[in-house]
């Protein structure tokens, strides 16, 4: 069995920080050893030392790779924390209707893990456009640093038991029976994600609009006060005028910090001109 020292922890937790902006405290220790012990085992690497000399030493980015999806959690599930979907369905997209005069949204889930909110987001969008949906282009993008949690995202298969928070009408119409214990979304939402990898510790993101919305919720719960304070920075910059920025329950701005303005827990807006 391949054990861990303080000194190898905290070289990789270092690297970790550095690279991708999670926080590797000493209570994650016994994590980090039973997600990868395994992979070391199975690569042949006698040490931790070994291993990072392996990611260091890798070019193509393929074992840092490997390395961040043992890592990232990817814990989500259909309809997660429903008060900021009713509000986006109620609120933010009459907003939107109103005032986007291209008829262009652009709506970005950062941190979308293996799809669910994304796709959610595209069944609240359909269900609200009706027929006139045509006459707009709703097209969300969908980004997450784990390559893992992204194909999956892709695949759009989940379990019965993941749709099952989904409302009946939704499952229905959204969803199509593969077999006893699996349901696939439709080409019809899926088509309306794209989904992209993106590392939201880049010094710069590669986007030539703004976002009208920015859900990125339950990812900054893994970065220290500065690391979520520079990323925060970069959403508002991203954000149009009377835009919002959606983060999870457990999180919150540092209003003094930040020029979005608090609406509603877990919900803030970037003010109009």
């Amino acid at each position: 069995m391949v054990t861990i020292t303080e000194t190898e922890f905290e070289e990789l937790a270092r690297y970790i920080k550095s690279q991708y902006g999670i926080r590797l405290g000493q209570e994650k220790k016994s994590l980090v050893l039973g997600r990868l012990g395994n992979l070391l085992s199975q690569q042949g690497f006698a040490t931790f030392s070994e291993y990072f000399g392996h990611i260091m030493a890798d070019k193509t980015g393929s074992a840092a790779s490997t390395l961040v999806n043992r890592i990232t959690t990817n814990h989500t599930y259909f309809m997660r924390e429903t008060k900021h979907f009713d509000y986006f369905r109620t609120v933010v997209l009459p907003y939107l209707q109103a005032h986007v005069k291209d008829r262009d949204l652009r709506i970005w889930s950062a941190g979308c893990s293996t799809g669910e909110e994304p796709y959610t987001l595209s069944m609240i969008i359909d269900e609200y456009f009706g027929l006139g949906k045509n006459e707009w282009d709703t097209k969300l993008l969908a980004t997450d640093i784990s390559e893992t949690a992204l194909n999956t995202a892709r695949q759009g298969i989940y379990r019965q038991d993941d749709v099952a928070t989904l409302p009946a009408a939704w499952r229905a119409a959204y969803t199509k029976k593969l077999d006893s214990e699996r349901r696939a979304i439709t080409e019809t939402i899926k088509n309306e994600v794209i989904f992209r990898r993106l590392n939201l510790m880049d010094a710069s993101f590669p986007f030539k609009k703004k976002f009208h919305v920015i859900f990125c919720r339950n990812v900054m719960i893994y970065f220290d006060a500065r690391t979520r304070n520079e990323l925060v920075r970069k959403f508002y910059d991203l954000t149009e005028p009377g835009g919002y920025l959606f983060i999870g329950h457990s999180e919150s701005l540092n209003r003094d910090q930040t020029g979005y303005k608090y609406i509603m827990p877990a919900v803030y807006r970037k003010e109009r001109y």
